[in-house]
C-alpha cells in the first residue's frame, strides 16, 4: 500500500514561496504518475500539476504555469512542488496523488492521496 505523506504548508505573504515535499512509503512511487491538487473551502478539487515516473513529462493547471515546478527524486521516494508569486487565491489544501495509469488531470483516476497540508497566502 502505497502510502504519501505531505510537508511544507504554512502561511505566506502574497509574491512569496512555498516548497511542498510529498514522501512516498513504498517503491511503487517510482511507477506511479504523481501529481499535486488542491481545495479551497466550499469548491472541489483541482488539477495543479503532475509529473510523469521518469521525471521526463510534467504538466501544469494555467493557474499555475510560470510560477509552480513540480519535480521528483525517485531515489528519494519524494516529489517536490515549487511555489512561487504566491497569490490569495492559491490559498488551499494541498494534496500529493499517485496513479499507476489514467489521465493525469483526473482527479478520479489518481488511487493513492495524502493527508493534505494547508497553504494560506496573505493579501
Amino acid at each position: 500500500q502505497l502510502q504519501l505523506v505531505e510537508s511544507g504548508g504554512g502561511m505566506v505573504q502574497a509574491g512569496g514561496s512555498l516548497r511542498l515535499s510529498c514522501a512516498a512509503s513504498v517503491r511503487t512511487f517510482r511507477r506511479s504518475t504523481m501529481g499535486w491538487f488542491r481545495q479551497a473551502p466550499e469548491k472541489e478539487r483541482e488539477f495543479v500539476a503532475a509529473i510523469s515516473w521518469s521525471g521526463v513529462s510534467t504538466f501544469y493547471a494555467d493557474s499555475a504555469k510560470g510560477r509552480f515546478t513540480i519535480s521528483r527524486d525517485n531515489a528519494k521516494n519524494t516529489v517536490t512542488l515549487q511555489m512561487n508569486s504566491l497569490k490569495p487565491e492559491d490559498t488551499a489544501v494541498y494534496y500529493c496523488a499517485a496513479q499507476l495509469s489514467g489521465i493525469y488531470y483526473q482527479k478520479d483516476q489518481y488511487e493513492y492521496w495524502g493527508q493534505g497540508t494547508q497553504v494560506t497566502v496573505s493579501s
